[in-house]
């Protein structure tokens, strides 16, 4: 559309094109690789979370209760990534014998892979999904999450109201398929759901823009709430290095709370306030 790509975009489609020139030298269509006799420095990029996406418990609660009166079975979709950090990729891939819900109490999620929209050009299957492993792990690999009360409870509603899929699968559409659930459905429930639930000026704000936001929530409640950072990396799969640069975003409305306790660092209370004959030279 003529305007700048994304740096991350500029960084991506550089990379392919790499290859594709290396390749062609490993074929010896080439001599040498045309792309290192070029002097250029790619664009910067910002790899910190941007702060204002990310909502607290009171807006999560009221963006997931306008999602709910809509479609329940799409609040629960939301629920998982935002009180157990998933990617949406790997909510859809969310299998019932995966979940360990006890009537009370925390439970567990134990993820073994993904479902990715990758175009049907691009599938090794029918359609446009593609069930994968975890971001970042081997193929066999699993990932252990705990689920919260909270998530506990809406996820044992889920699946005694929805009728999983026959593989287990319990985020599914509702045509005769029960294929994952597609992409534009839940992103355009989102965006009405923001319509409804935050003011205008929320709605014109980058707060929980995406429902990817609602995972960048997830952490940064964890990491605020002073789960140590190795646990917290973890269960968000990352690693330490990556979650500290990236992830460690601060809530929305943190910074009342860091002013108010400067202040009392500024204005201690009388009775703690240094004696003046500790200021008198001897």
């Amino acid at each position: 559309d003529g305007k700048p790509a994304a740096a991350n975009t500029v960084a991506r489609k550089r990379a392919v094109l790499y290859n594709a020139l290396r390749y062609a030298v490993a074929l010896r269509f080439l001599d040498g690789h045309p792309m290192d006799h070029v002097q250029w420095s790619p664009p910067k990029s910002v790899e910190q979370i941007d702060r204002r996406v990310v909502v607290n418990p009171t807006q999560a609660g009221t963006l997931l209760a306008a999602v709910r009166a809509h479609d329940p079975r799409l609040a629960a979709f939301f629920s998982c990534m935002y009180y157990a950090a998933l990617r949406p990729s790997e909510a859809l891939n969310l299998n019932v014998a995966e979940c360990v819900l006890p009537e009370t109490g925390w439970g567990w999620l134990n993820l073994t892979g993904s479902i990715q929209h990758v175009g049907e050009d691009w599938c090794d299957g029918d359609g446009a999904r593609e069930t994968r492993e975890l971001k970042h792990r081997a193929k066999n690999a699993t990932r252990r999450v705990p689920a919260c009360p909270d998530l506990v409870r809406i996820l044992r509603d889920h699946i005694a109201r929805e009728r999983p899929a026959p593989d287990g699968r319990l985020f599914t559409s509702r045509d005769y398929r029960r294929g994952p659930i597609s992409t534009a459905t839940y992103t355009r429930a989102w965006r009405a759901a923001r319509r409804e639930a935050l003011t205008p000026e929320q709605v014109n704000s980058p707060l929980a823009r995406v429902p990817y936001h609602l995972r960048h929530a997830a952490v940064s409640t964890w990491l605020n709430a002073g789960v140590p950072a190795t646990q917290v990396a973890e269960w968000a799969g990352h690693s330490v290095h990556v979650l500290l640069k990236v992830y460690a975003a601060c809530i929305d409305g943190q910074d009342d709370a860091a002013r108010r306790r400067i202040e009392d660092a500024l204005n201690p209370p009388d009775d703690q306030s240094p004696r003046s004959d500790q200021h008198q030279s001897g």
